[in-house]
C-alpha cells in the first residue's frame, strides 16, 4: 500500500514525504524528480519549451507508468488534472491532501516562475489555487489541514491517519 501526497506547490509534500518515509520505513518517490530524470531537464524547461499541455501529458504518462509498492509518493501539484493518473495512484494507495490556505501558499512560493508550476497564461496563483482545491478534495481519501502547524505536527497527524487505515 502506498501513501500518496497531493496538494499545491509549497504545501510541503516533498518535505513531509521524506519524513514519513523515514518514520514508516517506506521508500520515497517524488514524481516531479522522476519526470525530470526521464526527460533530462527541469520541469520549468519542459513547460517553457513544450507548453503546459505537453507537460501534463508527460506527467500523466510518467505517473501512470510508475510501479511502486510500499512507497510514500509526493506528486506534482498538477497531477490532479489527470483522472487516469489519479485513478492509478488511488488503486494502490491512500491519497492524502495536504491543505494549506492560499495566503500561506503565496508566502511560501517566492519562486513561482522557476518552480515548474502549471499556470495558464493570464492566470494568477490564486486562480490556480481556486481551480485545484475542488480536485484535491475530489481525489483525496483524507485531508490534512496544515494551517498553523509545524512539520512535526503534520507528520504525526498523517501517521495517525495511516495507522487507523492499516
Amino acid at each position: 500500500m502506498n501513501i500518496v501526497l497531493i496538494g499545491m506547490s509549497g504545501a510541503g509534500k516533498s518535505t513531509l514525504g521524506v519524513l514519513l518515509a523515514k518514520a514508516l520505513g517506506m521508500d520515497f518517490v517524488d514524481t516531479d524528480i522522476v519526470i525530470q530524470q526521464h526527460e533530462g531537464r527541469l520541469l520549468q524547461d519542459i513547460i517553457d519549451n513544450e507548453g503546459i499541455e505537453q507537460f501534463l501529458e508527460i506527467e500523466e504518462r510518467t505517473v501512470s507508468e510508475l510501479q511502486l509498492e510500499n512507497c510514500i509518493i509526493s506528486t506534482g501539484g498538477s497531477v490532479i488534472y489527470s483522472e487516469k493518473a489519479m485513478n492509478i495512484l488511488k488503486q494502490d494507495g491512500q491519497i492524502i491532501y495536504l491543505h494549506v490556505p492560499y495566503e500561506e501558499i503565496q508566502r511560501r512560493l517566492a519562486n513561482v516562475t522557476t518552480r515548474g508550476i502549471v499556470i495558464k497564461k493570464g492566470n494568477s496563483l490564486k486562480d490556480v489555487y481556486e481551480e485545484r482545491v475542488p480536485l484535491y478534495n475530489k481525489y483525496s481519501d483524507h485531508t490534512l489541514d496544515c494551517s498553523n502547524k509545524n512539520i512535526e505536527q503534520c507528520v504525526s497527524e498523517i501517521l495517525e491517519k495511516v495507522q487507523e487505515c492499516r
